[in-house]
């Protein structure tokens, strides 16, 4: 964790400026009959889960550069996660991966509780095979065409959830690799129903206060077909399997063309929009920084959900999710954090009664023109007044650079390789 004077001088340094800045958008919104002040409450009890995976490098399939101090394990991966919520107030949680994150579950509890973190969704690892295991996935997991592989993917997933109960989760998330590279490979309708099939033992095994979140993915590595390539087919699993069962919704698992906040307001509408992976994307699955490609699309999404908000059983899983190859990890993290929370606050801004009257009137361009008032304010000195009154950082980034943090947990945790086997 950072020490709390290195916060304090950097937040001692800005909060003058800081106060002056929100003071007048205060007034500027006054103007259009908002009050910062809830706007910056709903702000501030906002949080979005880590990944785990995410303060590692991430790399390509041909190469890997890791930096200096990369996590060893869960619980450098923990202290990690644990200084972005320190500095941000924005991340409470953090989701994990099995059986890259598998350890007792008192020492998770243990070290979560050090760094002031809980624990959001479980996330089920059957895209690759792992030491020990009996069966490969090479060619599918819950689809596979060999019983016993399937059962042993049906394990893996019940094991997750059993974990997973003991560290306080609510949730299990599927991806699989499963489909084919080659026309004629598979049976599309067979596979399917073995999919189904499968998912459904994993289903029964779900605690009544648990959700089971689907993921669906274009492609990759199944480049020819997938098995849960679209929004579509993982509605009809959520449908299939049962009101447990939900959607998840990876900003960057779609073709480039597709309308991504559609899409969320349709699982929204039909109950079945059970989270959201956050990331950015420019040609596909990219896994950039939540808003670096494309920030009026986040914000279009946030607009469905705070359309959504009142309802009172609406309470999607937000999570970020990215590979980060060029920047620090933990640095980006804090960024897409603040970006998903920006994203929130300009919907929050939206007048609905204002936009609903232009809709029911067809004044398309009074419309578009409202929403872009809402994105093309200046949020800003809301999040940072959010984040300092919670003892966070008003520039996280900063704050962590001025910390040495980085140079510090380098100096005990062995540099790692990032020798890869692709070609070029």
């Amino acid at each position: 964790m950072i020490k709390s004077d290195v916060i304090s001088a950097s937040n001692d340094a800005r909060a003058k400026a800081l106060h002056e800045d929100y003071a007048a958008l205060g007034e500027h919104l006054h103007r259009r009959g908002i009050d910062i002040d809830t706007i910056k409450a709903k702000v501030a009890s906002y949080g979005v889960a880590v990944p785990s995976w995410g303060v590692g490098t991430g790399g390509t399939r041909f190469a890997r550069f890791p930096g200096a101090g990369e996590p060893r394990d869960i619980f450098d991966k923990l202290s990690d996660c644990g200084v972005i919520q320190q500095l941000t107030r924005a991340t409470p949680s953090v989701s994990l991966h099995i059986p890259w994150d598998a350890q007792p579950a008192s020492d998770l509890n243990s070290k979560a509780e050090e760094v002031g973190l809980t624990f959001d969704a479980m996330n089920s690892n059957t895209f690759q095979d792992q030491d020990g295991q009996a069966h490969s996935y090479k060619f599918g997991s819950l689809s596979h065409t060999d019983a016993a592989t399937r059962t042993q993917a049906v394990e893996h997933n019940i094991a997750c959830i059993e974990l997973g109960q003991q560290i306080g989760s609510k949730a299990l998330t599927i991806w699989v690799g499963d489909g084919s590279n080659f026309p004629g490979q598979t049976n599309f309708t067979r596979q399917f129903e073995r999919y189904l099939e499968a998912a459904g033992q994993v289903y029964a095994k779900l605690p009544n206060d648990w959700t089971l979140l689907s993921e669906h993915k274009m492609y990759e590595p199944a480049f020819y077909s997938t098995v849960v390539q679209d929004w579509g087919t993982n509605l009809l699993i959520a449908q299939q399997l049962g009101p447990q069962a939900k959607c998840l919704v990876d900003l960057g698992h779609h073709a480039p063309n597709v309308n991504i906040e559609m899409i969320v307001a349709r699982l929204t509408q039909f109950g079945k929009l059970g989270g959201f992976h956050f990331n950015d994307s420019k040609y596909g699955d990219d896994d950039l920084d939540t808003g670096s490609i494309d920030p009026y699309r986040l914000f279009l999404v946030f607009n469905e959900l705070v359309e959504a908000e009142a309802n009172p059983d609406f309470n999607p899983m937000h999570m970020l999710d990215q590979s980060h190859n060029v920047t620090d990890p933990i640095e980006s993290l804090m960024v897409s954090a603040t970006e998903v929370q920006r994203a929130y606050a300009q919907a929050l801004l939206v007048d609905r009664a204002a936009l609903e009257g232009f809709q029911n009137d067809n004044d398309a361009l009074m419309a578009t023109t409202l929403l872009k008032q809402g994105f093309r304010t200046d949020v800003e000195p809301i999040l940072a007044m959010a984040r300092f009154e919670n003892s966070g950082a008003i520039d996280p980034v900063m704050t962590y650079r001025a910390s040495g943090y980085r140079a510090q947990v380098a100096q005990v945790r062995p540099a790692v390789s990032g020798a890869g086997g692709g070609i070029v």
